[in-house]
């Protein structure tokens, strides 16, 4: 029995959460990619997964926490990639803020993952232009970044729906609600 006040076992969820994040996103960094940058963001189904289990807040923390975490054991903290990486989450999350209301209802996992692909590119692409790279030239490379947003957040919603349709992920999590429409 599990005796832990219910918010010990909510930061205890959060921890969990936030670890497997950290994990998944240290080795999805090891893998190259076709471009560099651009990663399916497959930790991202760890944020979606809180979002719609246990709300906006915990997916931030979450999401706040492995970045931090990430970006500390790949010794990437306070560099470029490191901002690059906190601007495209926060502009991921805003996103997230925007359409969580609508979730699961209205608004399912695959849908919501785009959005945040999608504000999660322009975020670090606005970075990238305005701060990093200050070249007129750069917005070319937009389109394509954005395909690959798309193409990065139906597969990590298609993903997280999956996740929280998992019997034993649902054992795990009392208040899961299932995703809605996609």
């Amino acid at each position: 029995m599990n005796t832990a006040p219910p918010d010990s076992r909510r930061d205890h969820q959060i921890a969990a959460l936030a670890a497997i994040a950290i994990g998944i996103q240290v080795l999805e960094a090891a893998i190259p990619g076709p471009v560099p940058g651009v990663k399916p963001g497959l930790a991202n189904i760890v944020t979606l997964v809180t979002l719609l289990t246990l709300g906006w807040r915990a997916a931030v923390a979450v999401t706040l926490l492995r970045v931090v975490g990430s970006s500390l054991l790949l010794g990437t903290l306070l560099s470029p990639a490191f901002w690059l990486s906190l601007t495209g989450a926060l502009a991921a999350l805003a996103a997230l803020a925007l359409l969580a209301p609508f979730a699961p209802r209205h608004v399912g996992a695959t849908g919501l993952a785009i959005a945040a692909g999608m504000a999660h590119v322009s975020g670090q692409f606005l970075l990238a232009w305005l701060l990093i790279i200050p070249h007129p030239g750069l917005p070319v490379l937009l389109p394509p970044l954005w395909l690959a947003a798309l193409i990065a957040g139906a597969t990590t919603g298609i993903l997280t729906a999956h996740v929280l349709a998992d019997r034993r992920i649902q054992r795990h999590l009392p208040h899961a609600r299932t995703p809605g429409p996609a």
